[in-house]
């Protein structure tokens, strides 16, 4: 399972209402992130592990201030994120895969510090990959990998959810299963309906 617009709320629409905070386009951070090229790769680094949330924050300013929105550096991902909440029903349906006896991994790219603030992971995921400490990101097949040896079972037995597809393609690259999460309500009853499994 993923963390970012998973357990919490939507990292997307966290990252357009801060770029609607600047007074100019709202979609500026996401169309950054994806498309401009040193946007991209300071993303990359830093999810990675090879370059700190200052370094990202600075680069990530000058991107944005390059493109016409004046934005401080410091606490730069923090502000990216302020808009984020943990989604109470995703961590009691957690709560009802570990009750049942489902090992639960999660796989998450870090971004900034701060992200897993008031999530306990130890206590809702049996097995926590994190992109920077394991120095490969999603949607890189070789981190589900990773969890699916720490959690002790083949790819094939595994499902992934997560809020974007890309990820999902890499998953099954090496054989998991994906459910795209858009809520709750939804993932539980694919869950349930695609994979006989009851939370």
């Amino acid at each position: 399972m993923d963390f970012g617009g998973v357990i919490t709320s939507s990292v997307l629409r966290a990252f357009t209402d801060f770029g609607a905070s600047l007074g100019g386009d709202p979609r500026l951070p996401l169309e950054l992130l994806g498309r401009d090229e040193r946007s991209r790769a300071l993303l990359a680094d830093h999810e990675c592990g090879r370059i700190g949330v200052e370094d990202f924050e600075r680069g990530f300013a000058e991107r944005l201030r390059a493109h016409g929105a004046d934005v401080p550096a410091e606490g730069l991902t923090a502000r990216m994120q302020a808009r984020m909440s943990i989604d109470q029903e995703m961590l009691a349906l957690l709560g009802g895969l570990r009750a049942a006896g489902r090992p639960v991994a999660l796989v998450s790219n870090s971004f900034g510090t701060g992200t897993y603030d008031g999530v306990d992971l130890a206590s809702v995921a049996d097995v926590v990959v994190i992109s920077a400490e394991v120095g490969i990101r999603k949607p890189s097949r070789r981190i589900y990998a990773i969890a699916c040896e720490r959690l002790g079972v083949d790819p094939e037995e595994a499902v992934m959810i997560d809020d974007l597809q890309q990820n999902l393609d890499g998953a099954a690259r090496i054989g998991i299963a994906g459910v795209l999460h858009t809520g709750a309500a939804d993932t539980r009853r694919q869950l349930a309906e695609r994979f006989g499994i009851d939370t």
